[in-house]
């Protein structure tokens, strides 16, 4: 500040000296006084500093807005990115390790028409019965256990997004320029997209537990059905046999 009045000083005392060397009378002149050309004079040296006031307040102006227009653009010093970033891959991961029966439409068909038929031929063995029903309790069981990798992935992920949200909260509060707030901003709205993700992937496996479970109860309803049928078929079912039930 004190540089600034200074300076002031020096510009309006170079102003006053110009216009009173100009108004000066050369040597050898009898000095008169003219109140009027005085006037004049005091006139211009106003209109002078005034100009020079406008001036220097433009440049502060300026360089204010240069200064504004430098903090608009710095950067946020902190990103969530790659911790996001690491958990939607763990949550892929723990997707890509879905056990017997994956996400892919082709294996869904494939295993439907060899263990989840929606019929059974009569002349079905009883091996391949049992061995079709512990396929499908075994495909149940891997989908529950999936399920459940899945939600302990979710849990373990609330530490991270408790830890990045208070820090992009904080440097939202404390962003200097519109970048930082709206690299804050973004990275915020990153954060909800991956806890969308985990929840997303959460009722994938969820739902793929509980449709494997239906389909098993319904398949081993019509095997159920088939066993029954077989039972109860001429020359396959119970044949009655004597007994001796006691030595005589």
């Amino acid at each position: 500040m004190m540089f600034q009045y200074l300076r002031h000083a020096a510009i309006i005392g170079l102003a006053v000296a110009t216009i009173l060397l100009k108004s000066a009378p050369a040597r050898g002149q009898a000095v008169v006084y003219d109140p009027s050309n005085y006037a004049q004079n005091a006139l211009q040296a106003a209109r002078a500093l005034q100009q020079i006031n406008n001036q220097i307040i433009s440049l502060q102006n300026q360089t204010q807005m240069l200064l504004n227009q430098g903090r608009n653009l710095t950067s946020l010093p902190y990103s969530s990115l790659r911790a996001i970033d690491q958990s939607l891959v763990r949550t892929q991961q723990l997707m890509s390790q879905a056990q017997r029966i994956a996400y892919n439409t082709n294996q869904i068909d494939q295993a439907f028409q060899k263990t989840y038929p929606p019929s059974y031929a009569g002349s079905t063995s009883s091996q391949q019965l049992i061995g079709d029903a512990q396929t499908r309790w075994q495909n149940s069981l891997g989908a529950h256990q999936d399920a459940m990798r899945v939600q302990a992935g979710v849990v373990q992920g609330f530490d991270t997004t408790r830890t990045e949200t208070t820090a992009l909260v904080s440097s939202s509060q404390a962003a200097t320029g519109i970048l930082q707030a709206s690299q804050s901003g973004n990275q915020l709205v990153a954060l909800q997209t991956r806890q969308l993700v985990d929840l997303t992937a959460l009722l994938a496996a969820q739902s793929r537990a509980q449709s494997l479970e239906s389909a098993r109860l319904i398949a081993n309803q019509e095997q159920g059905r088939v066993q029954l049928n077989q039972f109860l078929t001429t020359g396959r079912g119970y044949q009655a046999q004597p007994v001796q039930m006691f030595n005589r």
